[in-house]
């Protein structure tokens, strides 16, 4: 395949899958300015390997472990950087579109909250759909670290947002005392 033709194919790859890449990356990283940042080296590392990954391997299975090995890389780092006050509270209203809005930020924020292995789970198995197997596979780790890292972060996000919705149900201040007398 000449040069050109590779290019092609690569843009055409980008254009098509990069959104969805992007969620990918927010869901790892829990804003989007660092999702942008993990998604451009996910995609300057793919440049650099398409001739080999286009030809024989799966692109997308490539850029996802990628970004699961350079949020591990930033999160190292994390200490060492400049942190900046998060501007776009509100998000990418198609990362979970089904949700209101306010669900949707507590379930972002929750799981940003996880531990990083439980977290790089649930957004494959549950947000991603992989099944037990391509889960293990793509964090390499057996099937039962899948398993229970599953049940413990699902478990963690249940608690976390039922408590949230009980302290929202509890009325405070002054009108929560005259509500609760009426």
């Amino acid at each position: 395949m000449r040069r050109a033709e590779r290019e092609a194919a690569y843009s055409a790859f980008v254009l098509s899958r990069q959104d969805h890449l992007r969620r990918i990356a927010y869901a790892l990283c829990g804003n989007w300015h660092d999702a942008d940042d993990l998604l451009q080296v996910a995609l300057t590392r793919l440049y650099t390997a398409w001739p080999r990954i286009s030809s024989d391997g799966n692109p997308e299975a490539y850029v996802r472990t990628i970004l699961m090995r350079a949020n591990v890389d930033n999160h190292r780092l994390r200490g060492r950087r400049v942190r900046t006050a998060r501007l776009d509270a509100a998000g990418d209203p198609a990362a979970l579109a089904g949700f209101p809005v306010d669900e949707r930020d507590a379930l972002i924020e929750a799981v940003q909250r996880l531990p990083e292995m439980q977290r790089k789970v649930i957004v494959l198995r549950h947000w991603l759909g992989f099944d037990v197997h391509e889960t293990a596979r793509e964090l390499n780790i057996s099937d039962g670290t899948v398993k229970s890292h599953s049940s413990r972060g699902l478990a963690a996000l249940r608690a976390r947002l039922e408590a949230e919705s009980d302290e929202e149900e509890q009325p405070t201040g002054a009108v929560g005392h005259q509500a609760q007398r009426a």
